[in-house]
C-alpha cells in the first residue's frame, strides 16, 4: 500500500476530529467515558474498539492502561485543524513519514489525504514546481484528464493521466518532457489525484539552523 493511512469510516471521522478540537481547546484528551458520553454510546468497550480502529488505520498512538492516553500523530494546531503526513519512499520500496504539515481542515477532502515532495520535474500547467508538496487524496476517483501524484520508482511528479487498458499514459507537462507508458512489471503507482500544491517559499527553522 502507497498510502500511509487507511480511510475512516463516518464514525471513525467523527471521533479523530473531535479528539482535534478537544485537545486544541483543553489542552489534554477526553477520557473514554468523556467520548462516551459526547456521542452518546452507551458501552465503553464500543469506544475502546473506534480508537483501536484509528490506532490500527495510523492516526493515533495509545498510551497503555491511560484513561487520557491518546496521542494524535503530528498534531500542533488548534480546532478546526488537522495534521497531514509528509511522506517519502525509500529506494527499497518503503514508505516513511518524515514529518507532519497542520492544515485548516476544509481544504482536505479526505482524512487519509497525504502530502509528497515533487522531486523529478516542474509542471507549470498543474501549477507544480520540482520541490513543492503535493497534497494527495488516494480514496478519491481519478477520471481521464485529471492531474494525478504519481511514484515512479522513487521519483514524484504531477500529470495528467490517460488509460490504455493495463497500462496508463502519463502525459508529459510540457515539451522538454516525453510522455510515460507505464504497466505490469514497472516500479510505479498513480497515488491519487492532486488535491493542493503547497509551497514554502521562507527556510524552515531547522533548515536555517542546518546552515550555521
Amino acid at each position: 500500500m502507497d498510502a500511509p493511512r487507511s480511510a475512516l469510516t463516518q464514525v471513525e471521522r467523527r471521533l479523530w476530529h473531535f479528539l482535534i478540537d478537544f485537545l486544541a481547546t483543553h489542552s489534554f484528551q477526553p477520557s473514554i467515558r468523556e467520548i462516551a458520553r459526547h456521542f452518546r454510546i452507551p458501552s465503553t468497550r464500543t469506544v475502546v474498539d473506534l480508537l483501536s480502529a484509528l490506532e490500527r488505520k495510523g492516526y493515533i498512538r495509545r498510551a497503555p492502561g491511560r484513561s487520557r492516553g491518546v496521542v494524535i500523530e503530528g498534531f500542533t494546531g488548534g480546532v478546526g485543524t488537522q495534521p497531514v503526513p509528509v511522506v517519502r519512499w525509500t529506494p527499497d520500496g518503503r514508505t516513511l513519514t518524515e514529518e507532519h504539515l497542520t492544515l485548516d481542515r476544509t481544504l482536505l477532502a479526505s482524512d487519509d489525504a497525504f502530502l509528497v515532495r515533487v522531486n523529478f520535474e516542474d509542471a507549470p500547467q498543474h501549477a507544480v514546481r520540482e520541490g513543492d508538496l503535493a497534497l494527495v487524496v488516494p480514496s478519491a476517483r481519478v477520471p481521464e484528464g485529471t492531474p494525478v501524484v504519481a511514484r515512479v520508482l522513487t521519483q514524484i511528479l504531477v500529470r495528467s493521466i490517460e488509460r490504455r487498458g493495463t497500462s496508463v499514459r502519463l502525459i508529459a507537462p510540457g515539451p522538454e518532457a516525453q510522455d510515460l507508458i507505464l504497466g505490469d512489471g514497472d516500479d510505479f503507482r498513480v497515488l491519487g489525484p492532486l488535491g493542493a500544491v503547497v509551497r514554502l517559499t521562507a527556510p524552515r527553522p531547522d533548515d536555517a539552523d542546518a546552515e550555521l
